[in-house]
């Protein structure tokens, strides 16, 4: 039995997540899902939703088979109860993939990783795209009113 990992925000759940999990899915037979917390989120700006309703969110997905809150300290931690045979990373996830695989190999994990290459295009395949059309229908109304 294949266990794929897939990881990210998954703030305001929209199309673009569930064609990654669904290609992730593909990769294997079970999918395990780390929902990344806020806490540990550097790379771009906080979720707007709480840890544990991004989790519930994922978790009630048919095509995840479960899905945890990443650690408060260190993103392998999960990784650890997970064991997985290959982690898909999303088109526009930001790791290194030779670079995640030697910290892989470094801390005893046999993973293979890819990269979900393809993406259902689209205008709301993003959270930041989906708040910037919420901002701006916003400033619309205001502006109308």
């Amino acid at each position: 039995m294949t266990r794929i990992l897939a990881t990210g925000t998954f703030d305001i759940l929209h199309p673009g997540h569930l064609f990654y999990l669904s290609q992730a899915a593909a990769l294997g037979d079970e999918l395990y899902v780390i929902v990344a917390r806020a806490s540990m989120i550097k790379h771009k700006p906080k979720p707007i939703l709480p840890d544990e309703h991004r989790l519930e969110m994922v978790q009630a997905l048919k095509l995840v088979d479960r899905a945890v809150l990443g650690s408060e300290t260190n993103i392998f931690e999960p990784l650890y109860e997970i064991m997985p045979d290959i982690i898909a990373l999303g088109f526009d996830q930001y790791f290194n993939i030779e670079n995640l695989k030697k910290e892989l190999v470094d801390r005893g994990f046999a993973a293979d990783v890819v990269r979900v290459e393809e993406t259902n295009s689209g205008r709301l395949r993003s959270t930041r795209r989906i708040v910037d059309l919420i901002l701006d229908a916003n400033r619309e109304l205001r502006g109308s009113g």
